[in-house]
């Protein structure tokens, strides 16, 4: 099923200091890393507006935020985008470090390389460890996605690298064209939703069977008194012996 309703401008904000008085019932958090110039601003607009601009200024560090609707549910869905200067250099864990308030705000994440940029798929691993260090709970969802697919001519990452890596890491993989292809953009961000959107109703669940009241001790004082006159009507209705 593809995402509908999805007409309309998008809005920008920063991401929230406070992120449990800005999150609604329903909202879904999905954070877009990778390196400089793989497509990670244009995959958001893509989604968002169902069109692809080549020149796109990209808009790192802004939260996009749009209503959509997926399998009949309202979705409040946010999007962040991240700077793209992550490489692999001898800084790349204070670039990690940078980015640790966003991965914890995050409830699902898109890693993205570029095929044409072998350098942006060796920033994937580190990118994944790091989000499994601030989410230990292995079941938040993580989708390694090899962009630009269109440019076989300049591939530098084979399909099955990207195959192996996600299968090494335990993740779901994916070759796309934003500039070419809108329906694989929009199934990277449907399958992220609804896996993030499936924690939110196993959490519900869970939620609502710790909220069922226990129920409340015998009073034992009571089921005494109970238990006499029980006994005292039990007396005076036995036959008499003769």
């Amino acid at each position: 099923m593809r995402l509908r309703n999805m007409s309309g401008n998008f809005l920008l904000a920063p991401i929230p200091e406070s992120s449990s008085d800005y999150v609604l019932h329903k909202d879904i958090k999905l954070a877009v890393m990778g390196s400089g110039n793989v497509g990670k601003s244009a995959m958001i607009v893509r989604f968002l507006t169902k069109r692809f601009i080549g020149d796109y200024e990209p808009n790192t560090g802004k939260l996009y935020s749009r209503i959509v609707h997926v399998e009949g549910d309202q979705l409040s869905l946010q999007i962040q985008d991240t700077p793209g200067c992550i490489q692999v250099q001898d800084d790349f864990v204070q670039v990690l470090d940078s980015l640790s308030r966003c991965v914890q705000w995050a409830e699902g994440f898109l890693l993205v390389y570029s095929i044409t940029d072998y350098s942006s798929y060796q920033s994937i691993r580190p990118l994944y460890q790091h989000i499994r260090r601030l989410h230990p709970n292995s079941k938040t969802p993580i989708i390694i996605v090899g962009n630009k697919g269109d440019l076989l001519h300049a591939r530098q990452v084979q399909t099955n690298d990207g195959i192996q890596l996600a299968n090494e890491l335990g993740s779901v993989f994916l070759e796309i064209s934003t500039s070419e292809n809108y329906e694989d953009v929009c199934d990277v961000f449907q399958h992220l939703c609804k896996e993030v959107s499936k924690l939110h109703s196993l959490s519900g669940e869970k939620r609502r069977s710790s909220l069922i009241p226990r129920p409340k001790s015998p009073n034992m004082q009571d089921l005494k008194r109970r238990f006499k006159q029980a006994l005292s009507s039990k007396v005076k209705s036995s036959p008499s012996m003769g």
